[in-house]
């Protein structure tokens, strides 16, 4: 798997590139700049991107733009989007294009590292990796809509799940339920969601993220 990283601070650029590479990962560029980020993925076309949202010259959304517009160019490039924060506007804007292959983690998730590295995996793959707390704030600040607002707070747990990329035998560990449950649960938030139903975990994670982005398809 071939990865272009983009990171400012030269500590954890250099820890993130050893990481990858101890799970078997080329890291094809690892640059420090949105400039350099867009110039490494226009060139190395790699197989998935990790990139600071914060990137210089001015350190706002520098590493965001600069793997958006790489996105607009190759719809398919996958990018995980790591973050000091949770920034709901940047979140938004990642999920906009409906289109998946997209993660959006917290940079502390990082020395988690079986974790990341899996996140990473799963977004290459065309899957999705949100982090909790970003789930969370997207959940709540679309509460009163409908239908979300429909779901149980049991539902929106195993919704939070799915948004993670879990899988249901993964929801039922974590909320300690039976495998059973959590299939009647995801049965009930297509309905009440107006979503179709799917056998395609990363097809119906990105559905429930386009709708939390305000876009249900």
């Amino acid at each position: 798997m071939r990865v272009v990283l983009a990171e400012d601070q030269y500590l954890l650029r250099d820890g993130l590139t050893r990481l990858l590479q101890a799970h078997g990962m080329e890291i094809c560029a690892a640059v420090e700049s949105g400039d350099e980020l867009l110039a490494a993925l226009r060139a190395e076309r790699p197989d998935v991107a990790v990139v600071d949202i914060r990137l210089p010259p001015t350190f706002t959304d520098e590493g965001l733009q600069a793997a958006l517009a790489a996105r607009r160019e190759r719809p398919d490039l996958p990018v995980l989007i790591l973050s000091q924060h949770v920034e709901q506007l940047y979140a938004r804007e990642l999920l906009a294009d409906g289109r998946g292959a997209v993660g959006y983690l917290l940079k502390d998730r990082v020395f988690a590292a079986r974790q990341f590295v899996d996140s990473v995996r799963r977004v290459a793959e065309g899957g999705t990796a949100m982090d909790p707390e970003v789930i969370a704030k997207l959940l709540a600040s679309n509460a009163r809509d409908e239908p979300l607002g429909r779901l149980t707070p049991r539902e929106r747990e195993v919704l939070a799940g799915m948004a993670e990329g879990r899988s249901n035998t993964a929801i039922a560990r974590q909320l300690f339920l039976s495998e059973g449950a959590v299939s009647k649960y995801t049965t009930s938030i297509f309905a009440k969601l107006d979503l179709p139903p799917s056998d395609d975990d990363n097809r119906r994670v990105r559905a429930v993220l386009a709708y939390l982005n305000g876009r249900v398809e």
